[in-house]
Formats: C-alpha cells, sequence, structure tokens
C-alpha cells in the first residue's frame, strides 16, 4: 500500500445504510424547523418589534425559502451526503474553504443543541416543580440538567441513524401537538374576549428604532427559527430517490412551518399584554410558556405543557448532533481531520468517536457560556446558530451561480437566476452588526472561538500528514464525505 492510499479504519463493510422515506424526510425537515426555535426566540423579537412579531417570521422564511431553492438545485445536481462542503468545493475547489464550510456547519449544529438543552433543562425544571413543589429550578440545577441531556443525545445517536430518525417521528408529532395548543389557546382567548387580536399591527420598538432597522434585528433573531432544512441535504445519502422526493419535501416542510409560526406569533401578541411579552416569567424557558398560564388560567395545561416542549426541543437537538457527528465522521475519513474520528461501532455502524467529539464539544459550550458571559444562554447560542448558518448560505447562494458551469442532469431541479442572487445578499445583510443589539455581539466571539478550534484541528492533521504519512491534506472524494 502506497502512503497515499487510505486507509478505512473500520474495515470493509460499508457504514451508512439508507432508511427515508418520503415520509420520514419530511418529518425529519418539520421536526427540525419546528423544535426550539419557536420556543427560544418569539419573545425576544416580539420585544423588537411589538404586535407584529409575525413579520419577521415571514421575513425569515422568504431569506430561508429563497437558500432553500438553491439548495434544491445543488442537491438534486450532487446528490451527495457532502452538503454545503460539496458545493463549496465544487465551486472553488481550495480545499481549506471546503473545511471551514463543513466545519462552520458542524459548529451550527453544536451551537443549535446547546441551545436546545437549555431551554429543554428550563421547562423540564419547571415541570418537576408543578409536580413536586421543592424541586431546584436555579442556574445550578438547569446546567446539571442540560449536560445530562446532552449526554443522553449521544447514546440515543449511538444506537444509529435509523432508531434516530424514527425516534424523531415520536418528537415531531409531540411538539406539533405543543404548538397545537399553544394556537388553540390563543383562538380560546380571542373568542372568549380574553385576547386582543388588534396588537397584531402594533408596531413598537423598545429603543426607538426605525421600522426596517428593528425588522433587520427581529429578522436576524427569527431567522433561528427557520433553520433546520438544510440538516436534511446531509441526509441525503441516506434517502431513497433524493432526487424525487426532495424538492417536494423541503418546500413542504418549510411552508408548513412558517404558517405555524406566523400563528404561533398572532397568538403571543394577542394574548400576552404588550409590557409583558420580551419579559415573560421564566426567560430561558421562554414566552410560550406564558402564553398557556394567561390564556388558559383556568385549565391545567400549563403542568403539562413543559413536558410537552422538552420532547419539542429534544427532537431539534437530536437531529442537529445527529448531523453534526456524521460530518465529523467524513471529514475524518477524507484526512482533513484525525483519522481517529473516523472510528464507528462494528456493530451498530454508527461514528462513535465523532458523536463523543461532538457531545465534549457541546458539554464545554453550555458551561462556558452559562458561567464565563452574562449574555442569556439562549440568545448567545441561538444567535451563533444563525450567524453560523447565514454564512453558510450566503456561500451556497453564492456557489448555486458559479455552478451554474456544469451540466444539469434531466431530473435536477433548477432555480431562477435572480432567486440565488437575492438569497446571497439578503444572507449577506443579516450577518452585519447591524442586525443585532449590542448584547449580541457575543454571537461573533462565540463563532470566532469554535472555527479556531477547527483551524487547530485542520493544522495538526495538516502537519501529521506532512510529517507522518508524507502526504497533502485535502479532500480526496468530496462527493462521498460521509460514505
Amino acid at each position: 500500500m502506497s502512503a497515499t492510499d487510505h486507509v478505512d479504519v473500520n474495515g470493509p463493510e460499508p457504514d451508512l445504510k439508507r432508511v427515508m422515506g418520503p415520509k420520514l424526510l419530511l418529518l425529519f425537515i418539520v421536526g427540525d424547523i419546528l423544535g426550539a426555535g419557536v420556543y427560544a426566540v418569539t419573545g425576544r423579537l416580539a420585544g423588537q418589534v411589538g404586535g407584529i412579531a409575525w413579520l419577521p417570521f415571514l421575513v425569515a422564511f422568504a431569506v430561508a425559502t429563497l437558500t432553500a431553492f438553491s439548495y434544491l438545485e445543488l442537491v438534486t445536481k450532487y446528490p451527495q451526503a457532502a452538503g454545503a462542503a460539496l458545493y463549496a468545493h465544487k465551486a472553488f475547489g481550495i480545499h481549506f474553504i471546503t473545511f471551514l464550510v463543513a466545519f462552520t456547519v458542524v459548529c451550527s449544529g453544536i451551537t443549535s443543541a446547546s441551545t436546545s438543552s437549555g431551554l429543554l433543562a428550563e421547562n423540564l425544571l419547571i415541570g418537576l416543580d408543578e409536580l413536586l413543589p421543592g424541586i431546584p429550578t436555579g442556574d445550578t440545577a438547569s446546567l446539571v440538567v442540560a449536560l445530562l441531556f446532552m449526554m443522553l443525545l449521544a447514546g440515543v445517536n449511538l444506537r444509529g441513524v435509523g432508531e434516530s430518525v424514527k425516534f424523531n417521528v415520536l418528537l415531531t408529532l409531540v411538539e406539533m401537538t405543543a404548538l397545537a395548543i399553544v394556537i388553540g389557546i390563543g383562538f380560546y382567548a380571542v373568542t372568549g374576549g380574553d385576547g386582543d387580536l388588534s396588537q397584531v399591527t402594533v408596531f413598537e420598538s423598545p429603543d426607538d428604532k426605525g421600522l426596517f432597522m428593528a425588522v433587520t434585528i427581529a429578522t436576524a433573531i427569527a431567522f433561528f427559527s427557520m433553520v433546520g432544512f438544510e440538516d436534511s441535504v446531509n441526509m441525503v445519502e441516506e434517502t431513497k430517490d433524493p432526487l424525487r422526493i426532495f424538492p417536494r419535501m423541503m418546500l413542504t416542510g418549510l411552508g408548513i412551518a412558517v404558517v405555524i409560526y406566523m400563528l404561533v406569533a398572532i397568538t403571543v401578541v394577542a394574548v400576552i399584554p404588550p409590557g409583558d411579552i420580551a419579559n415573560p416569567q421564566n426567560p430561558e424557558a421562554g414566552v410560550l410558556l406564558d402564553v398557556v398560564r394567561v390564556g388558559a388560567p383556568d385549565l391545567p395545561i400549563d403542568k403539562i405543557f413543559p413536558f410537552l416542549t422538552v420532547f419539542a426541543v429534544a427532537n431539534t437537538a437530536l437531529i442537529n448532533m445527529l448531523m453534526a457527528s456524521r460530518l465529523i465522521y467524513g471529514m475524518a475519513r477524507q484526512d482533513v481531520l484525525p483519522r481517529t474520528l473516523g472510528r464507528v461501532l462494528p456493530g451498530r455502524r454508527s461514528p462513535w468517536v465523532a458523536i463523543l467529539f461532538t457531545t465534549v464539544l457541546a458539554l464545554a459550550l453550555i458551561v462556558v457560556v452559562r458561567t464565563q458571559s452574562d449574555s442569556s444562554v439562549v440568545a448567545a447560542l441561538s444567535g451563533t446558530t444563525s450567524l453560523l448558518l447565514l454564512a453558510v448560505f450566503t456561500i451556497v447562494n453564492g456557489c448555486c451561480l458559479v455552478l451554474r458551469r456544469d451540466p444539469t442532469p434531466e431530473r435536477a431541479f433548477r432555480a431562477p437566476t435572480v432567486v440565488p442572487i437575492i438569497g446571497a445578499v439578503g444572507c449577506a445583510f443579516l450577518l452585519g452588526p447591524w442586525a443585532r443589539l449590542e448584547a449580541d455581539m457575543i454571537q461573533y466571539k462565540i463563532a470566532g472561538g469554535l472555527l479556531g478550534l477547527g483551524i487547530v484541528l485542520w493544522a495538526f492533521t495538516w502537519m501529521t500528514n506532512r510529517g507522518i504519512r508524507a502526504k497533502k491534506t485535502g479532500f480526496r472524494d468530496i462527493d462521498h464525505l460521509e460514505d
């Protein structure tokens, strides 16, 4: 064997298998989009724009949909699991840029899952305290629960992608039930005279910002709620007939999500007094719990709802960690990260070292942000997720235009040329500091720290490859990043 031959640390057995049909894919997309986002951001964005809280969701949906069109064109043209990394490599051919794109996607999954863990911990403790008064609900208890939850996710992912995706079906149904309860309570309150629908057209800015800037800031906050569809691209090689089902399922999933989000936003501003929306009773748990308490005070739903929220945000975290671990696995197999990260369990065929690595990184991130930052954990990490993905989406829209030079397969989806142009401009605009509050600038520090870790790992792998294996560091087979 020559020095440039690939060493398969797992032996000749294939590693990943196709388990997802159209229904599982749709539930995967809807479940990932609907999860932690609406719980994490609704109160914050309503605090920036008042009653028109539905508008930032609509704008975020428009930007996300433009990017989804670019993803659909690229995933049907190149139906491999590498996603954004594959497109960047084919468009620009620079290995280090490809790595940065892939690692940025990994980091977005980890920050998103870490956001979910904070929401889950707060809601779980609130729910338990309702049933068993005296349960500790302070910062220390919440931190411990968040860390334990991340370790539980690692155990689920070690069972393998088939089991993880099937678990996703159950969690998606639960989270849709939870949001249906919120919307139902809003309808009940309005029809009973306890809600005020006139609020949905009222614009209010706490800092006297103009409509455009206030909506821009709120849209950057809301964008966290519209991500998730891009995770499905990284599951393409575990999906049956992706060329046929991806366009329909991705656009259907986005459409379902934005309708539900807008109904939830209308419910919040109709039920909660305007001055209380930005200051929920339990800030880390989100404002939707207050909707349940205020809108249906005579019903025991408020004792059940925190547990439904737990399932909803657990779903988002599961999918995020599933995606992140498989991208780390793929990059290790390509020899752009240490090879040890590419090992899989012989029986389950799950990438156990990559799962361990991403879990440890998430645990460290939760501890550092909670103990060393004055910013809300949910606000800091959800905003960092949006920041990272907006950068990736800007590149993906650009790649869509560059790769028009390649021939398009007969069955591939093709977006109108203006779509990726507007998508790239919109995503790039939302990346800037003008789209963030002063307290949110920590998002740039978190994102920079995570990408710095990735660069260190790349440099270590480069030195190992050059000094020990006498080979260059780069993606040998980017088309099969997760094979």
